[in-house]
């Protein structure tokens, strides 16, 4: 009887602590559709870190889950590319901020496309996709406010020959 009460004793810890960890500290993401292709790909599976932006501040080149802002309801993923203070610039499909051309090696479909100017404003950020022809993205909805950030995606954790950080 002892060691039926210690099996239940260390199950109920466990998943108290699995509950604690999902809730406040990482989430498991799988990503949806080829907005972020090439670095992410339909199916991937990300650890996603819940608490990087209550102890520190997004910065350029992070990979993000955020709500949706058209529907809050829905979680998209895309990259930081400004932040509050920054403005941002396309000119045939090549990004500038601050004036300043930025070198994405990521990118593989950059398009031809333009978008004027735009100063993100101190408590936001500009995202877009790593597939710029294929993206839902600021440069439809805008800016995003940081309390619509849900995470910085940290670690890639599925398929197996993907497995490593989110770069």
């Amino acid at each position: 009887m002892q060691t039926f009460k210690d099996i239940v004793e260390v199950t109920v810890v466990a998943l108290v602590i699995a509950i604690l960890v999902r809730t406040l500290l990482v989430e498991v993401f799988v990503v949806q559709g080829p907005s972020m292709e090439p670095t992410l790909v339909d199916g991937n599976r990300l650890l996603v870190s819940k608490i990087a932006y209550k102890i520190g501040e997004p910065s350029r080149g992070d990979v993000v889950v955020l709500r949706y802002p058209l529907d809050p309801s829905k979680d998209y993923i895309k990259r930081v590319v400004a932040v509050g203070g920054d403005t941002i610039e396309i000119r045939l499909g090549r990004l500038y901020i601050n004036g300043q051309l930025q070198q994405e090696s990521y990118i593989e479909y950059p398009g031809i496309y333009n978008m004027a100017a735009v100063t993100v404003p101190s408590d936001s950020v500009f995202v877009m996709g790593d597939h710029r022809t294929n993206s839902e993205d600021s440069r439809y909805f805008g800016c995003v406010k940081e309390e619509f950030l849900k995470g910085k995606a940290v670690y890639i954790i599925w398929p197996l020959e993907k497995i490593g950080p989110v770069r």
